[in-house]
């Protein structure tokens, strides 16, 4: 299976309209769909967010342009809500996951959605 498989699932859920699959250090991007990719200061800021949360804190998370008021930050989570849009990063072994919900899905659908796949990646390995 590509990494593109893993992206194209996500949306095929109906619940994430773009996903992007970096690697755990945010420098290499190993697959997209929906035509998300983030720029190299994005993914760098998330990255570094799962160890140390007061540049998000302070400044929001933000992907393609966009800032998202942050939710959550832990070592394995980061999620980011703008108006009814969000975004959840989810980082694994080797892999950072990163998916966006568009307006009229419930947080917690598209939440879980990414976490179980992250949970796969874990579980496998990566």
């Amino acid at each position: 299976m590509s990494w593109n498989a893993y992206t194209e699932n996500l949306i095929g859920t109906g619940k994430i309209d773009k996903a992007a699959l970096y690697s755990r250090a945010g420098d290499s991007l190993w697959a997209e769909s929906g035509s998300f990719q983030l720029q190299p200061k994005e993914i760098t800021e998330i990255a570094t967010g799962f160890d140390d949360a007061s540049g998000l804190q302070s400044h929001g998370l933000h992907a393609q342009g966009q800032k998202y008021f942050l939710l959550r930050n832990d070592e394995r989570s980061i999620y980011g809500k703008h108006e009814a849009e969000g975004l959840i990063c989810v980082r694994t072994k080797q892999a950072i996951l990163i998916a966006h919900y568009p307006a009229g899905v419930q947080p917690g659908e598209a939440t879980t959605i990414v976490e179980k796949l992250a949970d796969y990646l874990i579980g496998v390995g990566y």
